[in-house]
């Protein structure tokens, strides 16, 4: 556990009850297993919410590199000309 054998646990439980006392004793016990128990779920909460934000960090980095490149402004305006021109062929042509 934390490189505490019984031994040590025996005397430190000692200690505390001679310190604390037999009535406070139980009531410290479970105020420390309360605070423990909520110290791990905390952590718990922390480590999986990093994890998401990894995973979710990952997809849309990912998704950026499959997306093909969106046309530039260069590019947009060298599509026009070529439609106004079309254009203007079918209307010579009517004429």
């Amino acid at each position: 556990m934390f490189g505490i054998g019984m031994p040590e646990l025996i005397i430190i439980f000692v200690i505390a009850l001679i310190v604390i006392g037999p009535h406070k004793l139980p009531e410290l016990a479970k105020s420390l297993g309360k605070g423990l128990a909520e110290f791990k779920k905390a952590s718990e909460d922390f480590q999986r919410s990093v994890q998401e934000e990894t995973r979710r960090e990952e997809t849309t980095a990912s998704t950026a590199q499959q997306t093909p490149p969106t046309p530039t402004e260069s590019q947009a305006t060298s599509v026009e000309p070529q439609h106004a021109s079309q254009e203007e062929k079918k209307d010579s042509s009517k004429a």
